[in-house]
């Protein structure tokens, strides 16, 4: 071939590259320009009946679906908007110039879907709608949509990563959930999309926990262990909350290491890429299997389920005792033993199977003994009713591991 056919062939390439990014990405940022009109205007007085109305006019009502599926998503209120606005003008100030280079972003964007493309073939359309929320999310994903949260992402010290966090949410949009039903599901889907982003954009995730992880694979990788089938995601997604490694998120290294393994063992990489993609994370037996092959555990997932299941605390017993008779109304303290210590920093109650309407209300939640084995708490109940309430998972031992949900069904005496 020679080289005048070489360059046409290859400039045709590109065309058609960028003709499908072009037609398959949009990336809308209209909701910025609506945002700052408004933010405007209501920089400019004091009366918050007009403010609330040019918030209303010219920035509400005029969202895209984008714009206002991240209102749904975090529940923001047009007060919400009002007080970030009114309270942070230097901060919207200072990342105003940022937004107005939307539509450049959207073009490196794009280029980089470009790519996630040409290493997953089925790739399908998703829109991307630069949105502008309350400082409660930096990014996420509604169906097939990616919701950027400008005055979050657009950020200087954001904006390096910028391009990677969508190409990162970009991926969601392609896989059959956003939710795992536990732990392990919801820290492989996140895990997936890291790392296929990683691929995408040709260099490292700069998100800490994964540094971080890399270093303490094997502690990490038992304390997961532990909790890996319960039904919330603790410290280990999306929290500050306090743990021993004193690092947030160390699940997306979970997962990341997980799919790393699995692409790394291999041979077809764009078949693995596709399968973890495509991956359906709450159907029990596919996700164990793709754990499995990627060989990251010392045990099966059935094994470890098997040991997670033993080792789950429980109720022994939950023994009522009457404290006062008030006529109409008992009061009663509850004990309840548990079969090993509970952190004490957690409990939650639950309506039992008959509802509201034979719910047990809390009047007093005691407490914990001091070595975490017992729970104190009273209740004021009418006299010959039945009563339920349910000890839920939140309750949980010092390792995190929760309990088997607890029915009280109880009923009072007579008057």
């Amino acid at each position: 071939m020679n080289r005048a056919i070489l360059f046409a062939t290859l400039l045709c390439a590109s065309i058609t590259q960028n003709l499908w990014a072009q037609r398959t990405v949009n990336l809308i940022t209209t909701d910025l320009d609506h945002f700052w009109q408004a933010y405007d205007k209501i920089s400019s007085t004091k009366d918050t009946s007009l403010q609330y109305n040019y918030l209303k006019n010219l920035f509400l009502e005029k969202g895209t679906p984008g714009q206002k599926a991240m209102i749904q998503a975090r529940n923001y209120t047009p007060k919400e908007y009002l007080d970030a606005i009114t309270q942070k003008q230097t901060y919207f100030n200072s990342i105003r110039s940022n937004t107005l280079k939307a539509k450049d972003y959207a073009k490196a964007i794009a280029l980089k879907i470009n790519k996630l493309k040409q290493l997953y073939p089925a790739l399908k359309p998703a829109e991307i709608y630069f949105t502008v929320g309350a400082f409660r999310s930096g990014g996420t994903t509604m169906g097939k949509m990616v919701l950027i949260g400008s005055e979050i992402a657009m950020a200087q010290e954001h904006l390096d990563n910028l391009v990677f966090t969508n190409i990162h949410e970009y991926v969601h949009t392609q896989q059959k959930t956003n939710i795992g039903d536990n732990l392990l599901a919801q820290c492989v889907l996140e895990g997936v999309a890291e790392f296929v982003s990683e691929k995408v954009m040709a260099i490292p995730s700069t998100l800490p926990a994964l540094a971080y992880g890399k270093a303490h694979n094997e502690s990490i990788k038992q304390a997961f262990a532990l909790q890996m089938f319960n039904t919330g995601n603790g410290f280990w997604l999306y929290s500050n909350a306090e743990n021993q490694f004193g690092i947030r998120d160390l699940g997306y290294y979970v997962g990341y290491a997980i799919a790393d393994q699995y692409y790394t063992k291999a041979k077809d990489k764009t078949k693995a890429i596709s399968e973890m993609i495509e991956l359906d994370y709450n159907n029990i037996e596919a996700l164990a299997t793709y754990v499995d092959q990627s060989g990251y555990f010392d045990q099966t997932v059935k094994q470890l389920k098997d040991g997670y299941e033993k080792s789950r605390p429980f109720v022994v017993s939950a023994t009522p005792e009457e404290i006062a008779d008030l006529g109409d109304t008992l009061n009663y303290k509850f004990k309840v033993v548990f079969s090993k210590p509970m952190d004490r920093r957690f409990r939650n109650f639950d309506f039992g199977p008959l509802g509201k309407e034979n719910a047990m209300f809390i009047k007093n939640f005691i407490g914990f003994s001091a070595d975490g084995v017992t729970a104190e708490f009273d209740v004021q109940l009418k006299p010959n009713r039945q009563y339920q309430i349910v000890l839920g998972e939140s309750f949980r031992d010092l390792n995190g591991v929760k309990i088997k949900p607890y029915l009280i069904d109880f009923k009072t005496r007579d008057k």
